[in-house]
């Protein structure tokens, strides 16, 4: 009986993605690895012993395993500190203004937390901004605006000049240059973080009823 492709195989993920056992079930531990081979040894024909070359070569697989297994249990530990320093680090957001990618307006006690918009070009703009259930309460023309980053300066009321009540809204915008062509552009929200969750193991930050992934935060003010 030969053990010769008893070792647990090891895979590497896209992305460089730390390496990791396979699952116990299609792979041998320590212990099966080594419970193998002492039973190869009490069962071998004493007519036909096992050459030492033989066994010199299955302890050092052995101990090749017991390196494998040592490897993956210091990466395993790097993984985790690295993942405790990251939650501190997004635990330091809460309380603070944070800017990501995205559309979402916060309006609290009748006053919005402004949107941002940047433009690649020059481009005659026109804002669209909607309520949760998705229907437009104010459209704002801000005429024509250079290249680069804006606010859509809205002040919180829809087109009857009746100021809207608290809640999400989000917003769109509509650009076109001089030939009538669309001009691409991003999307910006702010809001103040309230806390972090986690869903899937990964930490995101809470403004308001949206999770925003922290690699995504662009701007953090007090």
């Amino acid at each position: 009986m030969s053990i010769a492709a008893l070792e647990p195989t090891y895979h590497q993920t896209a992305g460089g993605e730390t390496p990791g056992r396979t699952d116990p079930e299609d792979a041998l531990g320590r212990d099966q690895f080594l419970t193998l081979l002492v039973a190869q040894l009490k069962h071998q024909d004493p007519l036909n012993p096992m050459e030492s070359t033989d066994f010199t070569a299955q302890l050092a697989q052995f101990s090749s395993l017991e390196q494998q297994f040592a490897m993956n249990e210091n990466l395993e530990a790097i993984q985790d500190s690295l993942s405790a320093q990251e939650s501190g680090n997004v635990l330091d957001y809460i309380g603070k203004t944070v800017k990501t990618s995205g559309n979402a307006i916060f309006s609290k006690d009748g006053h919005p937390e402004s949107g941002r918009y940047r433009l690649e070009d020059l481009g005659d703009v026109t804002i669209h901004i909607y309520d949760s259930q998705g229907l437009e309460v104010r459209r704002i023309y801000a005429g024509w605006q250079d290249a680069g980053e804006h606010d859509i300066g809205w002040d919180g009321k829809n087109d009857a000049g009746d100021r809207v009540g608290d809640g999400i809204y989000s917003f769109e915008i509509e650009a076109t240059d001089q030939e009538g062509f669309i001009v691409p552009y991003e999307t910006y929200l702010t809001g103040e973080a309230t806390g972090v969750t986690y869903e899937g193991g990964v930490a995101y930050l809470m403004i308001g009823d949206k999770l925003v992934a922290p690699e995504n935060v662009v701007e953090v003010r007090k």
